[in-house]
């Protein structure tokens, strides 16, 4: 298997198991602050929007592994897909190059 199938393959393997984790994450940060900084909710009212976000409730046990998998699923991603865009735009460029050349 080339090594662009590879990438892909890896990426859409593991896209679907961090895709709610990390939804979860993205939207609880986002709303706990504008919810602050906008609507001017005090941090005790949106302090359960942090237990969601931090993985606090898993556990002490649990929440250390949740944030960590969390981070490597989202370099993972970013790495995987950036690696994906690089490839697409030498494809293209060298598909520009062999054409200009003809």
């Amino acid at each position: 298997m080339k090594y662009r199938q590879l990438v892909r393959k890896w990426h859409s393997t593991l896209a679907p198991i961090v895709l709610l984790p990390l939804f979860v994450t993205v939207t609880t940060g986002v709303t706990y602050r504008l919810s602050k900084d906008w609507f001017g909710l005090s941090r005790d009212q949106v302090h359960f929007l942090m237990t969601i976000h931090e993985g606090e409730y898993l556990g002490q046990t649990l929440e250390p592994f949740y944030v960590l998998l969390n981070g490597l699923g989202l370099l993972w991603m970013l790495i995987t897909g950036g690696t994906m865009v690089v490839q697409n735009i030498m494809r293209a460029w060298k598909t520009k190059e062999t054409a200009s050349n003809n």
